[in-house]
């Protein structure tokens, strides 16, 4: 292609030289110090792929003035030059925080529309009415909030608030902020299109930004790539493409929603209305399953009290194996026997011996103390003398120096029933496991602890059997639910958290412990009824197109 009254430019030849030196500022940094950043380079195929799409949603004359905030060293603008026709693109802008790759870029694309803008593209004034972008194409810094400090986090919320009208929550990530402050500089209708992480669609905080995506855009596409196929070399990183025009919807508007396989080619997809997609909690259950599915009978949350297990600050130095703590003759009164990690664990019920221990190949022991220091090296000294040695270390940790005593664990009895915490999906196997706990061992956080309700626990008392057939339901639930009801991250890694296991569907668990269906041990009076279809109808309202 040529721009208008230049010389010829040949995108093939400036890509293949944007590929040699994206590889050379790679290898001067490492790849943690590259997480750190955020600093994830758009696969060149993948770049295409999203400007063809955005150039298919464009009006055919309508000239292009293209922004891309993360500019790096110019994939997006690279694709575009090779797919828009000569003459099209009218403008261009990149923001790149980065000297060595903003310098690479105005080196690049010397001689070529774009501008290259060696600044931090959330602390620029939006440009006036006119002089903003017609298309938007961006692979923000996949920075997580603890790497964001107080200040600047304060300064990113509130420009988020007055950019996109959302409140975005402290534990968004930086290209949460991406996407809220760049509403500023879309044109009407213009085509934007982000690859970002995936998991905004299913915690807490992307709420705010999925409320902005239904309320303030005309949603477009949503494709959420296999994670167990990630798309960067350097991340395990769960990715998706968002795409949007900056317009309001209306409630019929269809959004196309898609998975696997490449955006051009999915695995599947489905049309799906975005008043559908409103009371969606998670959105990484579609296409596989429908949107906003009812669920008015009973959850596991009815039936247990799921916590996750304790977090000891040091696992390697508060958890001791048993011949360890023999050879140190530590004070048994002051051990706690603590499941291992579930590779140790081959069966799914776990028996005891008469003091509640594990009958297991590894059986540990966790040190728990409440003694005040100056007590315990009193009464216990052989206690004292090993806690002494992490005095320097373990007891200046965060978690350790928060406690009453720096040494005493969180309160977690044992329970009858724990979940491992996080699983694959990239084998046939369950992902998730259930075992039945005959013992006294409490669990880390590596496990959900499983307590039973009131509601169970009267159940057990009087049919103390109930709870096998309880433990093996549990099992029986299928993969697609659990993995559904949990978060995932690339490479196949799918977590469980309390609330997320605590919200799937459990009818069939109760019936086998004997329960009555949930209407009839709860029966609700009309209006109540009448109110709860109110809030699920209204769980999100599109705002008036006049501010």
């Amino acid at each position: 292609m040529a721009t208008d009254g230049g010389p010829p430019i040949d995108a093939e030849a400036l890509e293949a030289s944007r590929l040699a030196r994206q590889a050379e500022l790679e290898s001067r940094t490492s790849r943690r110090e590259r997480n750190r950043l955020g600093q994830y380079a758009t696969p060149a195929r993948l770049a295409r792929e999203i400007v063809e799409f955005a150039l298919s949603q464009c009006s055919p004359g309508r000239p292009i003035s293209f922004l891309d905030p993360a500019l790096g060293t110019g994939a997006f603008y690279a694709a575009l030059l090779g797919c828009a026709r000569s003459g099209r693109i009218a403008s261009a802008v990149g923001f790149e925080i980065d000297a060595a790759y903003a310098a690479t870029a105005k080196v690049l694309w010397k001689g070529t529309p774009l501008k290259v803008c060696h600044r931090d593209f959330t602390r620029e004034r939006a440009p006036g009415a006119g002089e903003r972008a017609t298309v938007l194409l961006c692979n923000p810094p996949y920075v997580r909030h603890h790497h964001l400090g107080t200040s600047d986090k304060a300064r990113l919320r509130r420009l988020s608030a007055e950019r996109a009208h959302i409140r975005l929550s402290g534990l968004a990530g930086l290209y949460c902020h991406f996407m809220a402050i760049a509403h500023g500089w879309m044109e009407p209708d213009c085509i934007a299109g982000w690859l970002v992480p995936s998991e905004f669609m299913e915690v807490n905080y992307g709420c705010a930004l999925k409320e902005y995506l239904l309320s303030r855009t005309t949603l477009l596409r949503i494709h959420r790539f296999d994670p167990n196929e990630v798309q960067f070399d350097d991340a395990l990183v769960s990715s998706a493409v968002v795409c949007f025009l900056n317009r309001r919807p209306s409630p019929e508007h269809l959004v196309q929603c898609s998975y696997g396989g490449t955006l051009r080619h999915p695995a599947m997809s489905q049309a799906i209305r975005v008043a559908d997609l409103a009371p969606t909690e998670k959105w990484t259950r579609l296409p596989m399953s429908r949107a906003a599915v009812a669920q008015e009978g009973y959850r596991l949350g009815d039936l247990f009290s799921i916590r996750r297990g304790l977090a000891t600050g040091a696992n390697d130095f508060f958890i001791l194996d048993e011949a360890k703590a023999s050879a140190l003759e530590l004070p048994r009164r002051f051990l706690r026997p603590v499941l291992p990690s579930a590779r140790f664990i081959r069966e799914d019920e776990i028996d005891a011996d008469t003091n509640g221990v594990p009958r297991l190949s590894r059986r540990l022991f966790l040190i728990d103390c409440d003694l005040p220091a100056d007590e315990l090296r009193r009464v216990e000294p052989v206690l004292w003398s090993y806690l002494r040695r992490g005095l320097a270390d373990v007891a200046a940790r965060h978690l350790c120096r928060s406690r009453r005593v720096w040494y005493l664990q969180e309160r977690r009895p044992a329970a009858p029933i724990v979940c491992t915490y996080i699983g694959r999906s990239d084998h046939e196997g369950r992902p998730f496991r259930f075992l039945l706990n005959h013992s006294q061992a409490t669990a880390t956080n590596a496990y959900l602890m499983m307590y039973p309700t009131a509601l169970l626990a009267r159940r057990l008392a009087r049919s103390p059997e109930a709870l096998r057939a309880a433990w093996r339901q549990l099992n029986a639930i299928g993969r697609d639910t659990l993995l559904a009801s949990g978060r995932v991250y690339g490479g196949g890694m799918h977590k469980l958290e309390p609330r997320e296991l605590a919200s799937v569907p459990a009818d069939a668990l109760a019936r086998a412990v004997g329960l009555p269906p949930k209407r009839a041990l709860e029966p609700l009076e009309p209006a109540r009824v009448a109110a709860r279809k109110a809030r699920r109808a209204t769980s999100f309202k599109f705002r008036s197109t006049s501010r």
